[in-house]
């Protein structure tokens, strides 16, 4: 039977109580301390409107090392298309990928209250936003939680070709940069896998995501940076 979340800010064990599909427990609240905690956990919240709230921890976990990104030839041509910002329009990013069709899914998983909760994450540090612009508009890019020395990426968009794409890849620049160990790709797609993620177990995540929340390689560098 998958835990209920009571108001105590604590989460079950992901090696002992995750289902078969990686579900570990549903309800709680999206308040920052809970999220946090949750990120820190190797957890994070995945739900549609008509459902309570689900938190997850899947086996297998999708990653993304720094080094195994794959920067193809075309790609780096089109690099200079495009403006990079980040944390310049952080609700305007996260509005357009609750917009974005997923052909592996119907509707969006980021309701009303995960916007409100990523949003209050954004004024208080922790989430973040890469932006695509062309002439002045924006045309793509991507947002998540930094924890430690792991970026939890959540979700993506592009109106342009690879726009979302170059976003990526100028943030895994400045992540391995800033001394960031992995980027968190959570939910296997074959999108990232083209891009170098790979597939990983819940127990090696968890391992290394427990070293990497310690480092300090994402204090400082947020800082309504304009690239």
């Amino acid at each position: 039977m998958i835990p209920k979340l009571t108001h105590h800010l604590s989460f079950p064990n992901p090696f002992l109580h995750a289902s078969e599909e990686g579900i570990i427990a549903y309800g709680g609240d999206l308040s920052p301390s809970r999220l946090m905690l949750a990120y820190r956990s190797g957890i994070f919240p995945w739900y549609s409107a008509k459902d309570p709230i689900l938190w997850w921890s899947p086996d297998p976990r999708l990653i993304l090392e720094l080094d195994d990104f794959k920067l193809s030839r075309s790609l780096r041509k089109k690099m200079t298309q495009f403006e990079i910002r980040f944390d310049s329009t952080f609700s305007e990013v996260i509005h357009e990928c609750a917009i974005a069709p997923r052909r592996e899914q119907k509707g969006s998983w980021i309701v009303p209250e995960m916007i409100e909760a990523y949003e209050t994450l954004h004024a208080l540090g922790y989430a973040h936003s890469v932006e695509a612009y062309q002439n002045g508009s924006l045309v793509g890019g991507l947002y998540g939680v930094s924890v430690g020395g792991v970026f939890c990426g959540e979700s993506m968009f592009a109106k342009v070709s690879d726009a979302s794409k170059v976003a990526l890849a100028v943030l895994v620049d400045y992540l391995s940069e800033w001394g960031f160990d992995f980027i968190d790709c959570q939910v296997p797609t074959p999108h990232l896998k083209s891009l170098g993620a790979k597939e990983v177990s819940r127990e090696f995540f968890l391992r290394r995501l427990d070293k990497a929340v310690n480092s300090s390689a994402g204090e400082n560098h947020w800082k309504m940076r304009n690239f």
